[in-house]
């Protein structure tokens, strides 16, 4: 088939109407400014009978065009799904909320009912929240069952923001005879944090209807987990948690166990890189084993585990006759470790059933040396030693806290910082060159203040010759990339400075490179554990532009196309991006 007619066969297919009155405009790569420029969809709108639900997805809508779509959505009663979900690409924090605002008034004054709601992946901010604040407390959403705000930007202001606007809906709702009756809200990758995180536990107490909640990546640790374990409590109908990537430490996975006990119709359990450890994942096992019948995915990978914890927890999947997947990678078995789990697991004929242990981080046997694995006449000393762990760990928490902020709060004059540094070589120490910092702590504002020479100044800081190197200093500088016009250029132009001399020193290892960059983006395995880049639209939409310069090899190409193709969640969030790449590709 022709390059053309997938072209026609794509634009036909993105307008069908789908069933279950949907009309679809998802990625269609379309940069609406105006009302001139919305006048397809307008139309496709307005002649939409009976609409139920509109996707406005992978799209760039700004404000005049928000505001004429909104007045095509002004009799659209029959409306229940808002799935606009990435379709603020490149625009102004600023623009954001008036868009969503002039959207929301439609919705509202149409008279719909909305069953869902989805605006992930827009960086709309708390700003962005209180836009759609009054939508939510309205009776709009009165009937809403889906909530999808993932990686928004939202912040602990948003967060709050958010839990206010829901528990009023909830009042509102319920004085009007019909309970808003939530069940699935996801919301990850907002920087949550502590106070966000118990801000909506409370909505959630109030609410009581959830089946599904997605909290991953938001930076809460044992406060928030405690407290968004008592909030699950009033929700006996959950069946999915996933709080993946958040900081447990055994203080949180221990009030989460006392929760669990307390659910029936759990199926999966997310907790991986919670750093659960071993006396967490033994509450954990400990709550499984006595309930959870309805249990099909546990997930406790890279939390610190040891041997005989991790032993603990499979034993307690010994009558789940509905599992489908344990998830222990990642721990602190020991190859021993690793074959007697095994073994436990193949006594139940569910070896199957547990993932790979290929990341095992254990360089010993696996076994718990700080664990409680005494005979009872030495109990009491352990539970000295726990305490004493406990306080430790706490400790360590709060210094790191305190670091963070210090980092956040602490500003220094360019006068003032030029006198230190100025004092610091007076006295024989260097200080840290500006283009290291930037690749310490990657950020837009970073890599703009080295100014014109950024590209020199970085290769300065970056082994040519070692390919990995390269690979992440590629990757730090186009993790930061923006749609304004000087990040952007400042972002391409480096990357295409690094990669041009790169390519072109001599011994470069090149197969050595593309299998490093699949490993850093989370397309390929790695036999050691790698910290994969979190968010891939910034490396997806800069290699779009170098693969099209004369300098990138070519080979390459086909290899980055066939990862590109497979499916992988770590394109969940970019697909536009992905597409466009991919598009780029084909017409080399």
């Amino acid at each position: 088939m022709a390059s053309e007619d997938i072209s026609q066969l794509a634009d036909s297919l993105a307008k069908t109407q789908v069933g279950g009155g949907e009309l679809s405009f998802k990625g269609r790569a379309l940069k609406l400014d105006t009302a001139e420029a919305a006048t397809e969809i307008i139309e496709e709108i307005e002649k939409f009978d009976n609409l139920q639900a509109l996707c406005l997805e992978g799209n760039t809508i700004g404000v005049e065009a928000a505001k004429a779509i909104a007045k095509s959505l002004a009799n659209k009663k029959e409306l229940q799904k808002c799935l606009w979900s990435d379709m603020f690409t490149g625009r102004l924090r600023t623009e954001i909320p008036t868009a969503l605002i002039s959207l929301g008034n439609a919705v509202m004054s149409a008279g719909a009912q909305l069953t869902q709601l989805d605006l992930s992946d827009n960086a709309f901010g708390p700003d962005g929240v209180r836009s759609i604040e009054t939508l939510l407390k309205s009776n709009a959403c009165y009937t809403l069952q889906e909530l999808r705000l993932n990686n928004c930007g939202m912040g602990i202001g948003g967060g709050q923001i958010l839990a206010e606007a829901l528990c009023e809906c909830r009042r509102q709702s319920s004085a009007f005879g019909k309970p808003m009756a939530l069940k699935v809200f996801i919301a990850g990758r907002n920087r949550l944090e502590n106070e966000g995180a118990i801000a909506l536990a409370g909505a959630f107490k109030s609410i009581g209807t959830l089946e599904e909640v997605h909290m991953t990546q938001n930076g809460i640790n044992h406060q928030g987990i405690t407290e968004l374990a008592k909030a699950f409590t009033e929700n006996q109908n959950l069946r999915v948690i996933n709080l993946n990537d958040n900081t447990f430490t055994e203080e949180g996975a221990i009030a989460m166990a006392e929760t669990l006990k307390t659910l029936q119709n759990i199926e999966v359990l997310n907790f991986g890189d919670c750093l659960v450890r071993s006396r967490g994942a033994i509450a954990i096992a400990e709550a499984v084993k006595h309930g959870l019948k309805k249990l099909k995915e546990l997930n406790l990978s890279f939390g610190e585990i040891r041997k005989n914890a991790a032993i603990t927890v499979a034993e307690a999947m010994e009558d789940k006759s509905l599992l489908e997947k344990l998830d222990l990678n990642g721990n602190c078995l020991g190859e021993e470790g690793c074959d007697q789990l095994r073994e436990v697991m193949d006594s139940f004929k569910k070896q199957d059933l547990l993932t790979s242990l290929s990341d095992d981080e254990s360089d010993g046997d696996g076994d718990e040396d700080d664990e409680d694995e005494e005979e009872e006449d030495d109990d009491d000393d352990d539970d000295d030693d726990d305490e004493e762990e406990d306080e430790e760990e706490e400790e360590e928490e709060e210094e790191e806290e305190a670091r963070e902020e210090e980092r956040e709060q602490v500003t220094v004059s360019p006068v003032a910082l030029q006198i230190i540094e100025s004092s610091m070589i007076t006295i024989g120490i260097t200080p840290e060159p500006e283009a290291a910092t930037f690749l310490a702590f990657p950020s837009p504002d970073k890599l703009l203040k080295l100014g014109p020479k950024r590209s020199h100044l970085l290769l300065q800081q970056t082994d040519l010759s070692n390919a990995e190197k390269v690979v992440q200093t590629f990757l730090k500088v186009s993790a930061v990339y923006k749609e304004d016009q000087e990040t952007k250029i400042a972002v391409l132009e480096t990357a295409d400075e690094l990669l041009q001399k790169a390519f072109k020193t001599p011994g470069f290892q090149l197969d050595l490179f593309i299998t490093t960059l699949l490993v850093y983006m989370g397309l390929l395995k790695s036999e050691e554990k790698i910290k994969v880049i979190s968010n891939l639209i910034g490396p997806l939409t800069v290699l779009k532009q170098v693969i099209q310069q004369n300098y990138f090899p070519r080979s390459i190409i086909p290899i980055l196309s066939a990862f590109l193709n497979k499916q992988n969640r770590a394109f969940d969030s970019c697909q536009n991006a992905k597409c466009n790449l991919l598009e780029t590709m084909a017409n080399l």
